[in-house]
């Protein structure tokens, strides 16, 4: 499946809605409409976190998405990145999304000098994560 990474735009937002319901539905939650709907407002707010990309085939069907953020740390001198989000669609699974979503995460973090990229994840979720997981975190210079 040839995928293209890219920043959420405002003409993403029902393809975006639609595997961020499915996101909640995979992590057994519900979040109000006002939730969902602030969210969406903060990821197309343009140099600020949270940050948002998607995976689009080249048929232009929105089959993942990333959600990140970056912090201070006491732990280093450079920002922290945070990877909050990740979703990738059933019918994507296996072909590479996941892994290039969250390689594009550590690429954004690389341009602004985070020191690390790191998530978290429910423990029903690790066998699918670890298929995925990109090298380890790993400090930038």
């Amino acid at each position: 499946m040839t995928i293209t990474i890219r920043n959420l735009t405002d003409a993403d937002r029902n393809s975006w809605k639609s595997l961020w319901q499915d996101y909640l539905t995979f992590y057994e939650t519900k979040l109000p409409e006002e939730v969902t709907d602030h969210t969406w407002s903060r990821l197309m707010l343009s140099g600020q976190d949270p940050n948002g990309l998607c995976a689009v085939t080249k048929d232009g069907n929105t089959v993942g998405i990333v959600h990140y953020l970056f912090h201070r740390t006491t732990w280093a001198v450079g920002d922290y990145c945070y990877l909050q989000d990740l979703f990738v669609a059933a019918e994507a699974r296996g072909t590479g999304t996941g892994r290039a979503l969250i390689e594009a995460v550590y690429a954004a973090a690389a341009v602004v000098g985070a020191s690390q990229v790191y998530w978290l994840t429910q423990h029903f979720n690790k066998p699918p994560v670890s298929s995925t997981t990109a090298p380890a975190p790993r400090p930038h210079s």
